[in-house]
């Protein structure tokens, strides 16, 4: 065994912004899973769809927008790291 951390690179694309709301809505993906998520920033809450594999996603994305959701703009894509092989 290399004592190598498996890693897999998430995709989210931000499709709709709402800075009354205090909302991001967008799509991320990872391995063969494709999740649509909406970000309440504002109150620091996560919904994903569907819950198959949303065990997988949820705490490595809710750190990603919790450090990235004021630079994010619909339309963009954006990527992180997630420490798992998925």
């Amino acid at each position: 065994m290399s004592g190598r951390i498996p890693q897999t690179t998430a995709q989210v694309r931000v499709l709709k912004h709402s800075w009354q709301i205090g909302t991001i809505e967008g799509e991320v993906s990872a391995g063969d899973f494709v999740w649509r998520f909406q970000w309440r920033f504002r109150r620091g809450q996560l919904a994903i769809v569907p819950s198959q594999g949303r065990a997988l996603i949820q705490e490595p994305l809710k750190r990603f927008l919790e450090k990235s959701d004021y630079q994010l703009e619909p339309g963009g894509d954006y990527s992180f790291t997630i420490r798992a092989q998925i």
